[in-house]
């Protein structure tokens, strides 16, 4: 029986360590000062690219992968491992080109290299969730026909809830999706955005004050888990201590048995800014 290769983009926001330790092959975006272009992870770490986010007077672009940089990394895969199974998951397509990009490698490579694409529809470790699920069965020795058949209950379980200190990121970039509809909203409201199941942003709630809207995720969460076993990652730009706060309020009210807390990334943090916070859960698979 073939192994199983999992490759993601870098907007997954997966620790270097889990990265390394799973296997995970990761292929970077890019991010644009004016001049100056930077792999995401690669020569631009998140600290290095708020601190100097912070000294520019405008808001940095992004880009996705070519198709030739996945059909480069399908092939090697290949090569390495002697004809794997290899499964890409991406960025939601809602959201950046990168699934198109892979999806596009996987169609010339065909039959060749056979590649299963699939658009996680969400965004950051709301992703990693996913990835390091999937890397961890595929570890294990789990076949491509389980991987698949696990990813489509993640697709199903994953949620993901976000706050931003301000939605002029989303808004200058374009990716504030149905969240415009809150963009002339009143001091100190606090908008919970979500991803819609096309993986679109939307806002889900608008609540007075961080400390309501963490609240009423916790509300939503409970809502849809209740005592099941989850996997919980909690991903933030330039806000850890918030971030481990908040992971310890979520152990008071869930059975968390996998936890990640991870740095938002330079590309995502371009769209996001600094302070975002995300909380992203899954159900574990029953054992």
């Amino acid at each position: 029986m073939s192994i199983v290769k999992i490759v993601t983009d870098s907007t997954a926001d997966i620790p270097v360590a889990i990265q390394q330790e799973l296997n995970i092959s990761v292929i970077p975006l890019k991010v644009h000062f004016e001049e100056e272009t930077f792999e995401d992870g690669v020569n631009l770490t998140a600290s290095e690219f708020y601190r100097k986010l912070a000294k520019e007077n405008f808001i940095p672009t992004t880009s996705q992968p070519t198709p030739h940089q996945f059909e480069t990394e399908y092939r090697q895969l290949f090569e390495e491992y002697d004809h794997p199974d290899i499964i890409s998951i991406h960025l939601s397509s809602k959201l950046s080109g990168t699934f198109q990009s892979a999806y596009i490698a996987s169609q010339t490579l065909g039959d060749e290299i056979p590649v299963t694409v699939v658009d996680s529809k969400r965004a950051s470790y709301a992703i990693g969730v996913i990835v390091v699920e999937i890397a961890t069965m595929a570890k294990a020795g789990a076949s491509k026909e389980k991987c698949l058949n696990r990813i489509d209950e993640l697709l199903v379980d994953t949620s993901v809830f976000f706050m931003v200190d301000t939605l002029k990121y989303l808004e200058k970039n374009g990716r504030i999706g149905k969240a415009s509809a809150i963009l002339g909203s009143m001091l100190k409201i606090k908008p919970i955005l979500s991803l819609t199941e096309e993986g679109e942003v939307y806002p889900f709630e608008k609540v007075r004050g961080q400390k309501k809207a963490v609240q009423r995720i916790i509300q939503e969460f409970e809502n849809r888990y209740g005592k099941d076993d989850v996997h919980v990652g909690i991903s933030h730009a330039e806000a850890e201590t918030e971030a481990k706060a908040l992971m310890s309020k979520l152990h008071d009210h869930f059975s968390i048995k996998k936890e990640v807390i991870t740095n938002i990334g330079p590309v995502i943090g371009t769209h996001v800014g600094p302070g975002t916070i995300s909380i992203a859960v899954t159900k574990m698979a029953k054992q």
